[in-house]
């Protein structure tokens, strides 16, 4: 069996506390800020983050935020390129909300706050990224975008005394009513007083935006709290879980060694956008001829290209010249990066800056409709850890900061229609399970060899059999570490079972045995679910996957 059996609900002790608000929000993003600020107009809120509320992915964002706001651009035109990147699986009404919504939620980010960089003019800056055809990228800071965002939106939040914060909090599992449908969350809190440890939140909305699951694997560029949390209550809630395959591999981050884990630097896919390009260890630019936008070509293609020519050369390693930006350049447009990179000893104005791809962004996450429900009434998401559509087999450059604004908008148009009735929970008599906290570096070690850039079904079983070893050791304590290391467990379970599935090679899933795609037998979703095991039986889940067929003609349109 490839995909091993998980735990069905996290082992915890009872919650100590309780307390009820109408809307929880899970995370503390661009996406949960956005939809809190919303929501607060419909009832009370409560913000609920694993860290401090400005930890989290958006503010380690660098290359900006893409909207159709120049005169001779068009939502038309970021559509299309929408649509390519997402090698035939977006869908065109999800990534048309985007679009044609896109300006002005930018727009009222600039009114609550945001600065961005302006010409002398006073217009917005735009640059350009990987896969777009036009100038539509808007920064702050340089390549601080997140950064600006982040501050704006925790700036409106701690404003608006009407919304509740609780830091240091991990969710652990979702209550649910007689139906299923949401009742509430269960989580720990550390150290807030009388909120102390364990405690159940009565509510009537869950809105996911707890970001994605770059954790899973030894080099990515996402934060220590990006452990798949929100995927893996989702899915043991009986969620729908979309497309969880493509994992996006961000091709140029900050090369610092073999020995180098966890979270890496990352070289903006910008610093290309302004004319910086690959080049192998003899100095030969081996993009031209691999993609009509060459260097700037979507990141699936670029991170594939750098793979073949790592394995064709033996290196671990290619390298990234802007040596002829000079150094006004770099100080002025690139000045985190610039840092950074001579943090760990390397000038990038006069040295190539060695880069390889690392796990950087999951295109799949909880399915939702075109308000951000999921298949699980009362249960919301948005952001990274939300698959709304738009991203399809490989997200375009800068569209997951506009995503989450977007959807976050929304779920609180939806919500304003009318918040459900407060369900009652009824007592979870799922059977149990922990994963001890220390397996965490061997399953990311499984997952970096067998469910990495490359894969195949040999390395994939693999992983599958590494990973089911695991979860056969002896359990830890319950406690924060553990908890995570079988979210972990969970969200890497899932994305073996749908990387079996998929039989051929698509945006950010290449299968080296199945190295083509195959649009007459794989265009379409693969969703995962947890099958319900009953407790009396003792027995743990095992993720299933089902393919949902996209319309040919729709793929025919757009592929």
């Amino acid at each position: 069996m490839s995909a091993p059996a998980v735990p069905q609900r996290l082992t915890a002790p009872e919650p100590g506390w309780t307390d009820t608000v109408d809307v929880v929000v899970i995370g503390s993003g661009v996406a949960g800020l956005t939809a809190a600020l919303k929501a607060r107009e419909l009832g009370s809120v409560l913000v609920v983050t694993k860290d401090v509320v400005a930890s989290g992915s958006t503010q380690w964002a660098q290359g900006g935020i893409a909207a159709a706001l120049h005169p001779e651009d068009s939502p038309e035109e970021h559509l299309q390129d929408t649509l390519v990147a997402g090698a035939g699986l977006s869908d065109s009404d999800a990534v048309r909300v985007l679009v044609t919504e896109g300006p002005e939620a930018v727009r009222d980010l600039m009114e609550l706050g945001a600065r961005f960089d302006t010409l002398a003019d006073g217009e917005i800056s735009l640059g350009r990224e990987g896969g777009h055809h036009r100038n539509r990228i808007a920064h702050a800071g340089g390549d601080a975008t997140g950064a600006e965002i982040e501050r704006a939106l925790v700036a409106a939040v701690r404003r608006a005394k009407d919304i509740r914060l609780i830091e240091h909090a991990l969710v652990l599992d979702l209550l649910t009513s007689e139906d299923g449908a949401i009742a509430g969350v269960t989580l720990h809190v550390m150290g807030e007083g009388q909120l102390d440890g364990v405690g159940a939140i009565r509510a009537r909305v869950v809105i996911l935006a707890s970001g994605g699951l770059g954790q899973l694997y030894a080099a990515t560029t996402n934060p220590s709290v990006s452990t798949g949390d929100g995927m893996a209550l989702a899915l043991r809630a009986g969620a729908k879980v979309r497309d969880l395959e493509f994992v996006q591999f961000h091709p140029t981050v900050l090369w610092l060694g073999k020995s180098a884990k966890g979270q890496q630097p990352l070289v903006s896919e910008a610093v290309r956008g302004e004319g910086a390009f690959l080049v192998d260890h003899n100095g030969k630019r081996f993009m031209q001829g691999q993609h009509e936008l060459a260097d700037l070509a979507p990141r699936d293609i670029v991170a594939k290209a750098i793979m073949r020519q790592m394995l064709a050369t033996g290196k671990d390693h290619v390298y990234l010249d802007a040596r002829h930006f000079g150094d006004e350049k770099w100080r002025v447009r690139f000045p985190t990066i610039l840092a950074s990179c001579r943090s760990h000893g390397i000038d990038p104005v006069r040295e190539l800056i060695p880069v390889a791809p690392a796990c950087h962004y999951s295109s799949g996450g909880v399915w939702t409709d075109l308000n951000g429900q999921t298949s699980v009434p009362g249960l919301y998401a948005c952001g990274e850890v939300a698959c709304t559509g738009v991203h399809g087999a490989n997200r375009l450059a800068s569209n997951s900061l506009l995503e989450g604004l977007v959807f976050a908008r929304r779920i609180a148009a939806h919500l304003a229609e009318g918040l459900p009735e407060q369900r009652e929970p009824v007592v979870d008599r799922r059977t149990p399970g922990l994963v001890d906290a220390d397996v965490v570096p061997e399953l990311q070690r499984a997952m970096t060899v067998g469910a990495g850039v490359i894969r195949s079904a040999t390395g994939l079983a693999e992983a599958g059999a590494a990973i089911g070893k695991l979860i056969e050791q002896p359990a830890g304590e319950p406690g924060t570490p553990g908890w995570e290391a079988t979210n972990l467990v969970t969200v890497a379970s899932a994305l073996i079972a749908a990387a079996t599935a998929r039989e051929e090679s698509r945006g950010a899933h290449w299968r080296e045995d199945h190295p083509d795609r195959d649009d007459l037998h794989w265009s379409g979703s693969l969703d995962l679910t947890l099958e319900p095991v009953p407790a009396a039986t003792g027995e743990q889940a095992v993720p299933q996957a089902t393919f949902d067929p996209r319309d040919s003609e729709e793929n025919d349109r757009h592929g």
